[in-house]
C-alpha cells in the first residue's frame, strides 16, 4: 500500500500531462484546421515546463517517501 498518496496523485497528473504533449501533433492539425494557427507555436511554451515540474515534483516526493519508509 502506498505510504505518500501524493506521489500516486503527482504520477497521474504526470501522465495526463505528458499524454497531452504527446497529443500536440494533434491539436497543431485541429488548431490549423479551424483557423487558430497562430497558437501552434506556443504549445510547447506551456505544455513542456508542465511536464518538468511534475516530473521535478514527482521525484522530490519519491524521495521524500523513500526517506520516511522503514
Amino acid at each position: 500500500m502506498w505510504r505518500d498518496r501524493w506521489l500516486a496523485v503527482l504520477g497521474v497528473i504526470g501522465a495526463a500531462v505528458a499524454c497531452v504533449a504527446c497529443l500536440a501533433p494533434i491539436a497543431v492539425g485541429i488548431l490549423g484546421t479551424i483557423g487558430l494557427r497562430a497558437w501552434v507555436g506556443h504549445l510547447d511554451l506551456v505544455v513542456l515546463p508542465v511536464l518538468a515540474v511534475f516530473a521535478v515534483v514527482l521525484i522530490y516526493r519519491y524521495r521524500l517517501a523513500r526517506r520516511r519508509a522503514p
